[in-house]
């Protein structure tokens, strides 16, 4: 169970965050979550899809694998992509709130808090947290913008999902992926931009989604298709390293 605390530089002086990647760290995931602040640099390196909850509104997921715990980005500890996604770069912070009096009034303010259970505290060892002098290290610097991200980024994806919904730009996929004569998957529940009803949009709803941010971000999730196949190469390479086969000559 999670047991979070608001962060303080003198309870919590001497902790280290691991700075190594893998299952024991809860890294064993297929999907996570995916914020549109961060869409720039996911397209690059991973396929980006959408995924539906319960009450029937959409959020963005960063592809990892093909299967609930399988991370194709991760091996001999190290996560072997250019770009940590913000969710999984995070490790064990999060951003609470607390309420403050500001100029005579109460505000609900952001605040940095850190889960005490989370496992990449167990080692002992990696990143500080903060400096011998008590200030923020580096890499709780660089936390703390991804947090600031994840926050306006919650926000930005509701209202992304939310216009592209009214246009029924956001389509269910049926994708069938065979890596060799012996191994395929089919991945449910993914959806998608539907590039012919985005291409389709008269110039006053293609206007709107620009002038909001929303159509670049429609644009991005696209480009980031181009990325399955590397991800399937990688698949195809592990097959055939769990079957002692040559992976000499795969190409990404």
């Amino acid at each position: 169970m999670p047991r979070y605390e608001m962060l303080d530089n003198i309870a919590h002086k001497g902790l280290r965050v691991s700075a190594r990647f893998g299952p024991e760290y809860g890294d064993d995931v297929g999907l996570v979550q995916a914020f549109p602040t961060e869409f720039a640099e996911l397209q690059r390196e991973y396929p980006i899809f959408f995924r539906k909850g319960e009450d029937g509104s959409f959020h963005a997921v960063a592809l990892l694998g093909f299967s609930p715990r399988e991370n194709l980005f991760l091996r001999d500890g190290r996560w072997n992509a250019r770009y940590l996604p913000g969710a999984i770069a995070r490790g064990p912070f999060l951003i609470g709130f607390q309420e403050q009096m500001v100029a005579g009034e109460l505000h609900s303010e952001p605040v940095v808090h850190i889960d005490m259970e989370h496992p990449r505290l167990r080692d002992g060892d990696g990143h500080p947290l903060f400096l011998p002098q008590g200030g923020y290290s580096p890499y709780l610097e660089r936390v703390i913008t991804v947090l600031r991200g994840i926050h306006t980024g919650v926000q930005a994806g509701a209202a992304m999902c939310a216009a592209l919904q009214e246009h029924e730009l956001i389509q269910p996929l049926a994708l069938e992926v065979r890596f060799d004569d012996d191994h395929a998957v089919r991945l449910e529940g993914l959806y998608g931009i539907d590039r012919e009803r985005l291409a389709a949009l008269d110039a006053a709803r293609l206007h709107a989604l620009h002038r909001d941010g929303w159509l670049e971000g429609a644009y991005l999730v696209l480009a980031s298709l181009h990325n399955m196949r590397h991800l399937i190469a990688e698949k195809q390479r592990r097959l055939r390293e769990e079957a002692g086969l040559p992976v000499e000559g795969l190409v990404a």
